[in-house]
This record gives C-alpha cells, sequence and structure tokens, in this order.
C-alpha cells in the first residue's frame, strides 16, 4: 500500500510539472495588462465597435433613401430622322435628289406626372425607414453596453475569486515546501503529505478552469471593445457599488421611463409606422400616374410642320395593385401586435428586474462587514497552529475550504446585486442605477 501511495504521488507531480513546463512554453497572444474604469471602457467602445459603426453607415444609406425619393422623374427625349436611305418610289415624297433637305424628323419630349401624392408617400417612408434604423442602432447599443457592463463587473468578481484560490495555493505550497525539508526526518507521516499534495492540485484545477472563465470573458470583453493583445483588468470603486439602493426610485417611474427610451420598443413603433406609410403607399400606386407628351414633326404628317400634345396612361382594368395592399395590411396587424408584445414585456420586467434586486440588495446587506477580515485573520491563525500541530490535518483542509467557499459565496452574492440593476438598467433602457 505504501508503494502504491509513492506511485500515485510521482505520477500526480509528473503531471503537473508537465503542466507548468506547457503553460510557460506556450507562448501567449496577450502582451499587457491595462487596469480601465467602466467609463473609458465603454467611450473606447463607441469609439471602436465596428458593428455600431457598420449600423452608422446603414442610417446614412436610408437617409439618402430620402433624398432619392424627393427627386422628380427625368424626362424623356425622343428624336426620329429617316429614311436612312433614299426612296426611288416614285409616290414617295422624298425624291432622291433632295433626300437630305426633305427627310422625315420627329422630336418628342415626355414626361411623366405622378398622381395621388405617390411622392410624398414616398418620402415619408422612407423617413420612417430612417427612424427605424435610428432605433435599431440605439438598440444595438443598449445591447451591447449591457454585454460589456456584465462581463466587466463578472471579471472583477472572478478576479477576486482567483485572489482567493492563489492565497490558498500559496499557503499549501509553503506548508508542503516545509513538510519537504523534513521529509525522512519522521516528523511528518507520508500519508499526510499526500493528503496535501492531492488538496493542491484539486485546488490548481479549480483555479485552471477559474481562468478559463476569466479568459473567455475577456475574449468576449476585447470583441465589444474591439481591442486585442491585451488583458483588461477592471477599475471599480465598490463603496460605489454598495451605496445604489433600489428604493430611491418608484416602479411606476420606471415603467414611464422605459416607455420613452426603451430602444426596442422604439423599433416596434418604428415598424409600425413603416407599416402604415407603407399601405398608404400601396394604395397610392393602385392609382395610375399620366405621361404628358409634346411632339413635333417635319414632313412626316398632313402638315410640313406638325406640332402636337397628348397625354397616356395605364387603364387600371386588371391590376390595381390588389395583392401589395392586402399584403401590407398583413404587415401592419403583424407589427401591431409585436408592439403590444413588447409593451407587455416592459412592466414584467421591469417588476421581475426591481424584485430582484431588493432579494439581493437584502441577502448583500445581511453579510456581515467584518466577515472577510475575520476570515483572514483565523486563516493565518490556522496556519500557524497546524505548522505547529495544534490541530490536525482534517481541521486544517475543512478550514481551507470554508474559507474558500464562503468567499466565493460572498463574491458571488455581490456580482449578482450588481448585476441585478445592470438587468434592471436593460429592461428600461438607460442607466438609472448607474454605477461608474
Amino acid at each position: 500500500m505504501k508503494y502504491f501511495i509513492k506511485l500515485v504521488f510521482v505520477l500526480l507531480y509528473v503531471c503537473v510539472c508537465v503542466m507548468r513546463l506547457s503553460a510557460q512554453n506556450t507562448p501567449s497572444p496577450i502582451k499587457d495588462t491595462i487596469t480601465l474604469t467602466l467609463p473609458s471602457l465603454e467611450a473606447t467602445f463607441l469609439k471602436n465597435n465596428f458593428q455600431l459603426l457598420a449600423q452608422q453607415y446603414n442610417i446614412k444609406a436610408q437617409r439618402a433613401l430620402v433624398l432619392q425619393a424627393k427627386l422628380y422623374p427625368n424626362p424623356n427625349l425622343n428624336i426620329l430622322r429617316g429614311p436612312l436611305t433614299p426612296i426611288s418610289d416614285e409616290l414617295s415624297n422624298y425624291p432622291e435628289s433632295n433626300f437630305i433637305n426633305n427627310a422625315e424628323v420627329q422630336a418628342q419630349v415626355s414626361q411623366l406626372i405622378i398622381l395621388a401624392r405617390k411622392r410624398n408617400k414616398s418620402i415619408k417612408l422612407a423617413e420612417a425607414n430612417v427612424a427605424l434604423a435610428e432605433a435599431q442602432f440605439y438598440d444595438l447599443i443598449r445591447t451591447l453596453s449591457y454585454s460589456l457592463r456584465s462581463n466587466f463587473y463578472n471579471i472583477y468578481y472572478l478576479l477576486e475569486n482567483a485572489k482567493v484560490y492563489q492565497r490558498e495555493l500559496d499557503a499549501l505550497n509553503d506548508i508542503l515546501y516545509a513538510y519537504q525539508a523534513q521529509e525522512g526526518k519522521g516528523y511528518i507521516s507520508e500519508k499526510e503529505i499526500v493528503r496535501v499534495k492531492a488538496q493542491l492540485y484539486a485546488l490548481q484545477n479549480e483555479y485552471v478552469l477559474l481562468q478559463n472563465q476569466i479568459n473567455d470573458m475577456e475574449s468576449q470583453l476585447r470583441l465589444i471593445v474591439q481591442i486585442k493583445d491585451v488583458f483588461i483588468k477592471p477599475s471599480v470603486d465598490t463603496q460605489k457599488i454598495l451605496a445604489l439602493n433600489p428604493a430611491t426610485l418608484s416602479y411606476q417611474n420606471l415603467v414611464d421611463t422605459a416607455y420613452k427610451v426603451r430602444t426596442d420598443l422604439q423599433i416596434a413603433r418604428a415598424n409600425n409606422l413603416v407599416s402604415d406609410r407603407n399601405i398608404a403607399l400601396q394604395k397610392a400606386l393602385a392609382v395610375p400616374d399620366i405621361t404628358g407628351t409634346l411632339a413635333w414633326d417635319k414632313q412626316g404628317n398632313f402638315a410640313r410642320n406638325f406640332h402636337g400634345i397628348g397625354f397616356a396612361m395605364d387603364m387600371p382594368f386588371f391590376n390595381r395593385n390588389q395583392g401589395n395592399i392586402q399584403s401590407a395590411k398583413n404587415i401592419k396587424e403583424s407589427t401591431n401586435a409585436l408592439q403590444k408584445a413588447v409593451e407587455w414585456s416592459v412592466e414584467e420586467n421591469i417588476a421581475r428586474g426591481l424584485q430582484k434586486a431588493y432579494d439581493w440588495d437584502k441577502t448583500s446587506k445581511s453579510i456581515d462587514p467584518k466577515f472577510v477580515s475575520d476570515f483572514e485573520r483565523l486563516k493565518n491563525e490556522v496556519i500557524r497552529n497546524y505548522k505547529q500541530r495544534n490541530i490536525g490535518l482534517l481541521d486544517f483542509l475543512d478550514f481551507y475550504d470554508s474559507y474558500k467557499n464562503n468567499t466565493l459565496q460572498v463574491n458571488a452574492i455581490l456580482y449578482n446585486r450588481i448585476q441585478s440593476f445592470e438587468d434592471l438598467n436593460y429592461y428600461i433602457g438607460t442607466t438609472f442605477f448607474n454605477q461608474k
């Protein structure tokens, strides 16, 4: 049994050494660590994010369509001269000897006259599409800002958790180093050494998983902010966070604000407006336009120089745009239903979000402010007593497990509290609870 324990220990030690060497030899794309506050991070996001830039170009494209809708149709000029070759027919009025001077010349100018205010309705529809594109732009900002702020605070508290693991790993390494110095002297049992090492390896595994989680969050944050090759370390004023109070604002005030500024509701309203104006345009398109014409004909009519005026229009017997009108009406019903769905979600989201904020705020305030400092003091005492053999191994490891788990729970409560405020900001559509 003793040899089996030694074999297990050797294998575990070799695995850890290989993992450490591979981690050290693996090139990392992260070149530097920068410490950023939330305002500076958001300013960089608004400046650099390519999704926002693409949406800004979409707004400009929609504004260009407003300009296009304001333009009138171009007049049409039609000129005809003929025949191309001399006509030798005796009955022809074009003697071959005078072909150049006696050829027929026709000239016609036509202008499309738009009826039923189609141009004005096309402009209104284009303007509604601009409003829709702007609402989509601000909704994109709202969504990406929510992800940015959530990741920012998540990384901050995960890094706080990493400090806990690092402190425990350092303590266990110190103890293990002291054990190895006394190995073979009979003071420390081999079983106890193996147990400490097993605890150390388990913590190292948890620490690596935590680091992977942090790096995943960092990757998402860098994608939003559009910076690379750096590790973003959040700088947070915890006192300002703790000063936030969900009871400072009334539920009705939050709902009223959300109805005014929430961007997904603005998108639903803009879609509804686009549908209304599309129906008006499709009904106008059922009315045929008129083409006015001025014509001049030399040598081609009963008079040598013939001047004429006329008009042309489609006869709306078969196609009166019935399908497009019906389609526009159905789209209107769809956008109206979607707007009502968003309106219903506003109050429910805020009510549930406010309740969560109350719950997490109450839970966080139940934490003893001296909890962390007391645990730190006890941790040092436990390490000292364990080294002096005043307490056993199980008591020592049990305390460290309690220390780690309780600290992680406190950080989880604090993160969930600030995240509940971020959820409320997202539901309202603005930073009512601003912890910058």
